[in-house]
């Protein structure tokens, strides 16, 4: 009982926060730095988000940092996405989580997201000619996830954002937390809840807001600068559930289950503030937990007309996983792949490494 009311206090500030920062579809475009919204991990990728609650490790601080508590050693991982394949936009990340203590995990997160090479235009040269600029984005997360009880995790996430052209630039800090709760004889239910990306709001400064240009009557150039204007950063609430169906081969070793087929099935709602909703829904089957496949699907209202949906990636996802261990030490090494279909482009690609030691 105890453990169940800090469940639902938790759940209640979460609720709460929720009500703060909801908005809706009439804002969409209103909020900046929307490349925090994207998953940029390969094994999650594949479930569309679906298994928001069911995943554990360093992928976790993406979409529910609480399940970072749920990692076993040290874990390692990097993946390389080519998003929006055709665009040119490479995301790039690398992620590390270390357990402290009995009950506690840090995790470190850095993605790096590169727009490629663009021409640099002026209002005398529209077509350019003049030379070429390449717009980075780069995100540190700091998280931790604590374990307070069988049942109960939590976790939070402090993000620095930073987004730069060649004389243009601004940054900012942004803040996740969620918890998940876990249930049943073998740990089977998963239910979790995530606020993400609450902070304050950030605007951009340098040289590109400047231009040199003389005033009527007056015979001398001079520097005019123009004021950038602040935009938020798009919160959202994600909820979500998860279940194991552990089908034949199963055998328990000290209360814990080990299952030569495993099934899952997951689904999250997700509540944007500054565009639509989306509901995700996904299955991974998974053989010895060293081969896993998933498939899943993501929805939102108008999802199947390209003139009238919002976002770039809906519809299908999948993925595949093969994961072998080194040695007798426990050490494992993991391969991950997804592809995410898009409304418009090729799609998106990523390719992991993960190293459990």
């Amino acid at each position: 009982m105890k453990n169940l009311n800090k469940l639902a206090l938790l759940l209640s500030l979460v609720a709460i926060c929720s009500t703060v920062f909801a908005g809706n579809e009439d804002r969409a475009g209103e909020a900046g730095a929307s490349e925090i919204l994207l998953n940029p991990w390969a094994r999650s990728g594949g479930f569309g988000n679906a298994n928001s609650t069911s995943l554990r490790g360093i992928e976790a601080i993406s979409l529910n940092v609480a399940g970072l508590a749920q990692t076993n050693g040290t874990e390692l991982a990097f993946t390389n996405t080519n998003y929006l394949s055709g665009t040119g936009i490479k995301i790039n990340s690398f992620g590390l989580a270390q357990p402290i203590g009995e009950t506690g995990v840090l995790g470190l997160s850095v993605v790096s997201m590169s727009l490629g090479d663009n021409e640099i235009t002026t209002v005398d040269l529209p077509e350019g000619g003049i030379g070429e600029f390449s717009p980075t984005f780069l995100n540190i997360g700091v998280s931790y996830g604590k374990t307070f009880s069988n049942s109960i995790y939590g976790g939070l996430t402090v993000k620095l954002i930073s987004e730069a052209t060649a004389n243009a630039r601004t940054s900012g800090i942004a803040l996740d937390a969620g918890v998940k709760y876990v249930t049943g004889k073998y740990d089977q239910i998963q239910f979790g809840i995530t606020l993400r990306n609450v902070g304050p709001p950030m605007k951009f400064s340098g040289n590109g807001l400047s231009v040199r240009t003389s005033l009527p009557g007056d015979d001398f150039n001079r520097t005019l600068t123009s004021r950038s204007a602040d935009f938020e950063l798009p919160s959202q609430i994600m909820i979500g559930v998860s279940y194991d169906f552990f089908l034949s081969g199963t055998d328990t070793i000290n209360d814990k289950l080990s299952s030569t087929h495993r099934l899952t099935a997951a689904g999250n709602f997700t509540s944007n503030s500054f565009t639509r909703d989306q509901i995700s829904i996904g299955a991974e089957y998974a053989f010895k937990e060293m081969l896993m496949l998933r498939g899943s699907f993501v929805y939102e209202e108008d999802v199947l007309d390209e003139n009238l949906t919002r976002t770039a990636t809906l519809g299908p996802a999948v993925g595949a996983s093969v994961a072998l261990p080194l040695g007798k030490s426990g050490t494992k090494i993991a391969l991950d792949y997804s592809f995410r279909a898009t409304q418009t482009f090729d799609g998106t690609h990523s390719i992991g490494l993960r190293l459990n030691l």
